[in-house]
């Protein structure tokens, strides 16, 4: 599946949210990453993010679709991520 990940993270944890988002996702923009996932490796991600996330300071939005038959992707402006290898 793709998803579609963004996130709102305390100042004190959004290095750690990131870095764990890079393990299976692409980095595209400030607080935006995306990529094809197995269902498998999105349980995982979650459950790293719930370890990291505090429920009344932090928020994660996941958007996750079944194809990209229909989708567009479109940059204006600089491109700040991109498809660099996960880590």
């Amino acid at each position: 599946m793709f998803v579609i990940l963004v996130y709102d993270i305390n100042v004190k944890r959004v290095a750690k949210v990131l870095k764990c988002c890079r393990k299976y996702l692409y980095w595209v923009q400030n607080s935006v990453l995306e990529g094809e996932i197995s269902e498998t490796n999105l349980k995982k991600l979650k459950m790293e993010l719930d370890s990291i996330t505090k429920d009344n300071e932090d928020s994660v939005i996941i958007y996750s679709f079944r194809t990209t038959k229909y989708s567009k992707r479109e940059t204006l402006g600089i491109k700040k991520g991109g498809d660099e290898n996960i880590i």
